[in-house]
């Protein structure tokens, strides 16, 4: 077997091992340049929020390059769960990567939009802390920025907080118990 077969092969290994996955990003030109750690969601109890969670994910793999967020295969254990209820919404975050999401009726009723909703509470999920009061820019500051805020996206801070939670600093931060919950009232 090649070394060039080999080393992927044994990081997905390492990657299963440590409770997710590896996933090989492409490069502009096609070719694979590194493994990104795959963390699964499952958006079965999202109900009306399904398309926006969709949307809200994307915006995160469109962002960044060493965690990818996909749909848990029928039977897999997700790393997050993705519910609709009538409160506020929120991210219970035990372990980087992994948790559960509430897409909250509450905001959505105040008019604050349901993709910033999903992208801000998966920011979490990926290791940021709400940074209120802020500006519509930062999508982490989420409903401080007020109900007219459409801004879905992370700012380049943000980005990059998420590529060293998931590339050079993942290893230690994988296990770490974090026990968080975040609540997006403004």
């Amino acid at each position: 077997m090649s070394l060039r077969v080999l080393v992927p092969l044994l990081a997905g290994l390492c990657a299963l091992v440590g409770g997710q996955t590896l996933a090989s990003a492409g490069t502009t030109d096609g070719s694979r340049a590194r493994a990104a750690v795959v963390v699964t969601y499952d958006a079965s109890g999202s109900a009306e929020f399904a398309d926006a969670v969709k949307k809200g994910v994307g915006v995160w793999n469109e962002s960044v390059q060493n965690v990818e967020l996909k749909p848990a295969e029928s039977g897999e254990q997700a790393d997050v769960t993705v519910l609709a209820d009538d409160g506020w919404p929120r991210a219970q975050v035990p372990e980087l990567g992994k948790g559960t999401v509430w897409m909250g009726r509450q905001a959505v009723n105040e008019g604050h939009d349901v993709v910033r909703i999903a992208s801000h509470e998966f920011g979490h999920i990926l290791g940021l802390p709400d940074r209120k009061p802020g500006p519509c820019s930062s999508l982490m500051s989420g409903a401080s920025a007020g109900p007219d805020c459409t801004n879905p996206n992370p700012n380049e801070e943000e980005k990059a907080e998420v590529e060293s939670n998931f590339g050079s600093q993942y290893a230690k931060l994988r296990d770490v118990r974090l026990d968080r919950e975040y609540i997006d009232r403004p």
